[in-house]
């Protein structure tokens, strides 16, 4: 099975999101090793795939709080939860 990297990025963030606590950006930029860039413009297409992502706003500064999913749309959640390993590889 071959998986596009750009595709397996945006599921692999899914899966993170789901399984850390209060995941924001800096924390997640330290688990994927991401540029914030990169980090930020997945985020920015994953309501594309039909993901609806929230960010839970905590403080005043608008970049005080963390990101959490509200729905996975289309995409098969357990299937995901399978295969992250097999994901984290296509992404290379």
């Amino acid at each position: 099975m071959e998986i596009n990297p750009v595709f397996a990025r945006r599921l692999y963030l899914c899966w993170l999101i789901s399984h850390c606590e209060r995941p924001n950006v800096p924390h997640l930029m330290e688990l994927t090793g991401w540029p914030r860039r990169t980090l930020q413009d997945v985020l920015k297409a994953l309501p594309g795939l039909g993901v609806e992502l929230q960010f839970v706003q905590q403080g005043i500064r608008n970049n005080a709080g963390y990101y959490q999913l509200a729905n996975w749309g289309p995409l098969n959640r357990s299937w995901i939860d399978q295969h992250h390993q097999y994901l984290c590889a296509a992404i290379g």
